[in-house]
């Protein structure tokens, strides 16, 4: 037992819920981003500036034009093996074989692709790396057992993941249009705390397929989150910890939460009240790349996206409709926390300092 565990310590093969959950997840989201999001941010300035060379074929594959756009958005599932890959610490040969891998998981995994890319790359990957450089011939057997079992395991198990990841994010889209008020907390509270634990609310949102009412949810969740810890903590950090937290991540402030968990009442419950005010009252829909819709007010990625939804669909939205993604997004999420926060420090929870990024 010793000589395994020394055979996969040598192999920097880590079996755990951090490595498997929170770095490759996290890296999933990011190649998920350079890929899908990007290819769908620039297919929407394309159309929407008329800029011809992004709106033209520049690229005919099997009969199959695609614009710069289209190109980005077909390369998801190499991107999010590769991210997964690199996240891992897999050598240079598994992690090239890893694009063979992620396009046929991806494929054959349907709306739910993505879960699939994770499993399967995680799979292949750590197999691709038992057995590199053992031998003579490394060059061929690494590609070798990593493509082989990847291409497998996309086989076998690749379209039930697809298959089941779909049948949960259709389950949570159908009880969020039948319950808009109870499913729009859940999901705005649930995927906006996602965001700012140390996993990824966009993985998770692309790998159910989070659209709609639930994905509107989704966004407001995860703004209320960054631009609520971002205002109530502007006595600490100022500007910069704004920026950073507002269109970067609250995910800064897990330092702070361990070690006083009250902070994140003020922006969890304004989540609370923003989720079923975006489902109910405004109706707000993401209708863009799904892993937009965890990505709240990151760059603007979420806002973007449910722009990106409208344009997509031929909606022409009125002025409710901006009125509503600029209150849900921002004005909300911060007039909320403030509030809230104001309440929190008068008990005594939370004291000045509390927020403060090193």
């Amino acid at each position: 037992m010793s000589k395994v565990k020394e055979f996969l310590k040598k192999k920097d093969i880590e079996i755990s819920l951090k490595r498997y959950g929170i770095d490759a997840l996290g890296a999933m989201a990011q190649g998920l981003f350079c890929s899908l999001l990007i290819g769908t941010i620039i297919n929407t300035i394309g159309t929407q500036f008329q800029i011809p060379f992004l709106m033209q074929p520049v690229a005919t594959v099997a009969g199959v034009e695609y614009t710069v756009g289209g190109i980005a958005t077909a390369m998801s599932g190499p991107a999010m093996a590769v991210a997964i890959g690199y996240a891992l610490k897999c050598p240079p040969l598994v992690l090239f074989s890893l694009i063979a891998v992620g396009f046929a998981s991806n494929a054959l995994g349907g709306a739910g692709g993505p879960l699939a890319v994770l499993f399967i790359a995680i799979l292949s990957a750590e197999c691709g790396k038992l057995v590199s450089k053992e031998t003579k011939v490394d060059i061929l057997i690494t590609p070798l057992v990593t493509i082989g079992i990847g291409i497998f395991l996309s086989w076998l198990i690749a379209p039930p993941i697809g298959t089941a990841a779909m049948w949960l994010g259709n389950l949570i889209m159908w009880a969020t249009d039948l319950q808009p008020f109870l499913m729009g907390i859940l999901v705005s509270v649930l995927v906006g705390m996602a965001l700012t634990l140390p996993i990824s609310s966009a993985a998770i949102c692309a790998a159910l397929g989070l659209t709609g009412l639930a994905g509107g949810a989704a966004v407001a969740g995860c703004s209320a989150q960054m631009i609520g810890f971002a205002v109530i903590s502007f006595k600490e950090n100022r500007w910069g910890g704004l920026v950073s937290q507002g269109i970067g991540t609250s995910m800064l402030q897990m330092g702070n939460i361990v070690k006083n968990p009250r902070i994140w009442i003020a922006p969890t419950l304004a989540s609370a009240i923003t989720g079923p005010l975006a489902t109910c009252v405004f109706h707000l829909e993401m209708n863009g790349a799904p892993v937009s819709s965890g990505m709240g007010t990151c760059g603007l990625v979420g806002q973007i996206g449910v722009y990106t939804g409208w344009v997509n669909n031929g909606v022409t939205p009125t002025a409710f409709d901006w009125i509503g993604l600029i209150l849900i997004s921002f004005v909300l999420p911060a007039v909320l926390s403030l509030l809230i926060h104001w309440g929190v420090k008068k008990l005594g929870w939370v004291k000045d300092g509390d927020m403060k990024l090193s």
